[in-house]
């Protein structure tokens, strides 16, 4: 839609992961590894990981001064991606990240994983993610989640099973 501008519209990241988004893949994440749920936000990712059985690290720290766990589980602020997955390649960290489906068509993408030797495995959910948001660390009180958009969950050296899968 070109020339699409509006006043009301503002650019953030503060979309917190439900617990449902990591019920999907708990059957697909690895139970004796140290997760890094490497972002934040209100905290609730990684407590909701940890209901789920598994061992979280997961601190209000920057995650490009830290390398924490064994592997990364996060759903990382979509306006860092390129810088997260660079940095995750450098780590030479596992990943399982929920990012939306086009970044997949991403040039940037496809320079920093088409030549590598682990190949990118993608996990798609049956439904769309519902994101909760935040506006200045807090929900709104109106906000109904109705993600407009597909997310996938984006998984390196994961050894998963087959390269694309579809959940049930």
């Amino acid at each position: 839609m070109a020339g699409f501008q509006t006043k009301t519209f503002s650019k953030h990241d503060d979309y917190m992961t439900p617990k449902s988004a990591w019920e999907n893949i708990e059957h697909l994440i690895p139970k004796d590894n140290i997760i890094w749920e490497a972002f934040y936000g209100d905290g609730t990712s990684g407590t909701y990981l940890e209901e789920l059985g598994f061992n979280v690290i997961h601190e209000d720290i920057d995650f490009f001064e830290h390398d924490r766990g064994d592997i990364v589980v996060s759903n990382p602020p979509f306006t860092l991606i390129k810088e997260v997955l660079t940095r995750l390649v450098e780590l030479n960290k596992p990943f399982i990240l929920i990012m939306p489906s086009p970044k997949l068509h991403t040039q940037y993408f496809r320079k920093l994983f088409s030549d590598l030797e682990d190949p990118i495995q993608i996990v798609i959910p049956r439904k769309r993610i519902q994101f909760d948001k935040l506006v200045n660390g807090e929900r709104p009180k109106d906000y109904k989640s109705k993600c407009n958009f597909d997310c996938y969950y984006y998984c390196w050296k994961m050894n998963l099973p087959r390269d694309i899968m579809w959940l049930e």
